[in-house]
């Protein structure tokens, strides 16, 4: 790897773990709507050049959490429950799609790479790593949408599932109560699947994303009650 490599996935690497930090003290309330994220202020509370906090601040534009416009500072943007839970509903439906084509489309290599996947996934469940178990439902759903075998439905289920990706962090499976509730989700969507029932598939993919917008509003609610 040459050295302009190494530097990128290091600032990328960089970035991320940024963005990660700021969007929990966001939804917590801890950043509230209207503060502004100043890039040079932010590179000393962090310790790191202005390159990976430019970086950073991109990335919580995209997910709707900071508002940037040309020639100001970002700001923190008031999260509106109600907008999230549309963005849920939308999501809901096209990975119900998703699933639904998955268990008539998937091919023999890729139903067993999703079995695979989900038996990993219940190991992190029992032992309460919600780090990996995060990790493994971010693939869990990739893996859906690749398996849909629809570029249409992959695009747009990657583009609203980005936007939700600070909602997808471990401390939404907090408590073992969802984190083992989301893998009976899954069993009974690759159940389906592995069964070849659409239908089911699609009725089983739609409630578990109707759980998991049920379990993010909830958390978000709480900590602004906090």
């Amino acid at each position: 790897m040459s050295n302009n490599n190494r530097l990128h996935r290091t600032m990328t690497t960089m970035a991320d773990r940024i963005s990660r930090q700021l969007a929990e003290e966001i939804i917590s309330g801890s950043m509230p709507p209207g503060q502004k994220l100043a890039e040079q202020a932010l590179a000393k509370k962090f310790g790191v050049s202005r390159s990976p906090i430019r970086d950073a601040l991109r990335q919580l534009g995209g997910t709707g959490l900071v508002e940037i416009k040309p020639n100001c500072s970002a700001k923190v943007v008031n999260l509106q429950v109600d907008q999230l839970t549309h963005i849920y509903e939308a999501l809901g439906e096209l990975e119900a799609l998703c699933a639904k084509y998955c268990a008539r489309r998937m091919t023999d290599a890729e139903r067993k790479q999703l079995e695979t996947l989900h038996r990993h996934s219940e190991a992190a469940v029992k032992e309460r790593n919600t780090q990996a178990y995060a990790e493994q439902n971010d693939l869990f759903h990739d893996l859906l949408h690749s398996g849909s075998h629809n570029q249409t439905l992959l695009t747009l289920s990657d583009e609203l599932r980005r936007r939700l990706a600070p909602f997808r962090r471990p401390v939404f499976f907090h408590g073992t109560k969802r984190l083992a509730a989301s893998w009976e989700e899954h069993d009974r969507v690759v159940s389906a699947i592995m069964a070849s029932d659409p239908e089911s598939a699609h009725r089983e993919m739609a409630a578990h994303l109707v759980n998991s917008s049920l379990n993010v509003i909830s958390y978000i609610e709480a900590a602004r009650d906090f």
